[in-house]
């Protein structure tokens, strides 16, 4: 055999944390809420082309579950074009990586390279006050961690606070789902779904730069160690700017 072959050592591989969304009951419809078929999906195969190890946890472990609209066999036809979503689902090695995931405690950011966290509708009322999470955005960032965040997850930035008392998005620029993202939707299914929308909450912050881009169009955003993504389209996006911070 050759002295020149070039053989990956599989302890060398960069590591991401995919953090995904416990099920949840929407208090604003009453709908059953989760993560987002292709916030997960497609920044998976992201990673994994890029040669990453990629660990997949939830804020309190367990099965999880998608958004319905997320589903690409679902009876809405929403996301039925979403390919990388339904050969996920129909692996049932990769379908298992969703049905008992661990918990984010004792997670330790040295052991990865970056944490992402995927959107979806469960967010806005499983992320935005859940404080074990924001800490531990807090601690990959303060880490020097390329720390992520797509399409509703982003909720996470407007109450994460650094060590130091600031909002960790202070003097950043960043994105998340838009307010003509939220019309649409809502016109979409004839009535409000979110109990608030992150673009009118982050205008509200004093010394942060919130930006958005046309509606549903790949978008995301680094500013140092941040890396954000516009909505469910934006989540490949948002991972490739994560492995060329990060590197292969």
């Amino acid at each position: 055999m050759s002295g020149n072959l070039n053989v990956t050592n599989p302890s060398d591989k960069k590591r991401v944390l995919l953090v995904v969304a416990n099920p949840a009951t929407s208090t604003q419809t009453g709908w059953p809420v989760g993560f987002w078929w292709a916030e997960v999906t497609h920044p998976y195969w992201a990673f994994v082309e890029a040669g990453y190890e990629v660990e997949i946890r939830s804020p309190d472990g367990g099965a999880v579950r998608a958004d319905g609209f997320s589903d690409p066999e679902d009876d809405s036809q929403y996301s039925a074009d979403d390919i990388v979503s339904l050969g996920f689902k129909k692996s049932p090695t990769h379908t298992a990586l969703l049905q008992d995931t661990r918990s984010i405690a004792g997670v330790d950011p040295e052991a990865y390279d970056a944490v992402f966290l995927a959107g979806g509708q469960s967010p806005m009322f499983t992320f935005v006050d859940n404080q074990p999470l924001h800490q531990l955005v807090v601690d990959f960032y303060e880490a020097g961690k390329i720390t992520a965040l797509v399409c509703h997850a982003t909720c996470v930035l407007l109450r994460a606070r650094l060590s130091s008392g600031d909002l960790l998005v202070q003097g950043k620029t960043w994105t998340g789902f838009a307010d003509s993202e939220e019309k649409f939707a809502d016109d979409f299914v004839g009535q409000r779904i979110q109990p608030f929308w992150i673009e009118t909450e982050a205008r509200a912050l004093e010394g942060t730069n919130f930006v958005v881009d046309q509606m549903f169009r790949p978008f995301a955003v680094r500013d140092g160690h941040l890396i954000t993504g516009q909505q469910q389209y934006s989540g490949a996006e948002a991972a490739r700017l994560v492995i060329e911070a990060v590197g292969r």
